[in-house]
C-alpha cells in the first residue's frame, strides 16, 4: 500500500512543480473579479488573424484533453484591421452558424484556409455562402440560420463578451486565452521547449483555482 502511495506521488510531481511555478502577473493574470459558473476555456480569435490560423492544431490537441464538464468555447472578434467591421460582424455569423453543424470544425478551417492559403477575400454573405455548400451544407439551411435569432444572439454576446474585456484592458490582440472568465493566459511565458505540456498544465491550475 505504502508503495502505491509513493508511486502515486511520484507520477504527480511533475504537475506540483510546474503549478508551484505559476505565478499570477507571469504566466497568468487576473483580468476580472467574478468566475463564469460552469468552468470555461474561452478563446478570442479572429478569421483574419495569422496566429489564431497557426494555433489551429494545437488548441485542437489541447481541448481534446480539457478536465470532464470544461466548456471551449471560440469568441471571433471584429477589431482587426484586415476586414471592415461589417465582414467580421459577418464571419462572426458564419462561426455561430457553424457551430450548429455537424461539420463545424472543416468549415472553421475552411473559412481560415479560404483567407490563409487561398487569399481570398470575402466580398459579401454569398462568399461565406459558398464555403457551407462547398463542404455539404444546403444552401437554404445556411440562409436560414443566418438570419436566426438564436445565430445573431450569439453573434451579439461574442461582441459584448469582446468589449467588455477590451474596456478592461484585458484583450489587445488575438489569441486570448481567458479561463473561467477571470484568468488570462500569457503565451509568452509558457515553457518554450514543451509549449504544449506547460499550456495543459497551466489551464488544468487556472480551473481548479
Amino acid at each position: 500500500m505504502k508503495k502505491t502511495i509513493s508511486l502515486f506521488f511520484v507520477l504527480l510531481m511533475p504537475l506540483f512543480a510546474s503549478a508551484a511555478n505559476y505565478q499570477e502577473g507571469k504566466q497568468y493574470s487576473t483580468v476580472n473579479e467574478g468566475v463564469t459558473m460552469v468552468p470555461e476555456v474561452r478563446e478570442y480569435f479572429s478569421f483574419y488573424c495569422p496566429h489564431c490560423f497557426r494555433f489551429e492544431p494545437f488548441f485542437s490537441k489541447v481541448k481534446k484533453d480539457l478536465p470532464e464538464g470544461t466548456n471551449f468555447i471560440r469568441n471571433h472578434v471584429d477589431f482587426l484591421r484586415m476586414a471592415s467591421t461589417e465582414t467580421q460582424d459577418m464571419l462572426s455569423k458564419a462561426l455561430a452558424v457553424a457551430q450548429q453543424l455537424p461539420n463545424k470544425e472543416k468549415i472553421i478551417g475552411a473559412i481560415f484556409n479560404y483567407i490563409h492559403v487561398q487569399r481570398a477575400k470575402f466580398d459579401s454573405e454569398k462568399d461565406v455562402r459558398n464555403i457551407f455548400v462547398l463542404n455539404g451544407v444546403d444552401g437554404a439551411k445556411f440562409d436560414k440560420l443566418m438570419k436566426s435569432f438564436m445565430v445573431n444572439a450569439k453573434a451579439k454576446k461574442m461582441k459584448k463578451n469582446q468589449d467588455y474585456f477590451a474596456q478592461k484592458g484585458a484583450l489587445t490582440g488575438v489569441p486570448t486565452i481567458i479561463v473561467n472568465g477571470k484568468y488570462k493566459i500569457n503565451m509568452q511565458a509558457l515553457d518554450k521547449k514543451n509549449t504544449e505540456q506547460d499550456f495543459k498544465n497551466l489551464l488544468n491550475y487556472l480551473l481548479a483555482l
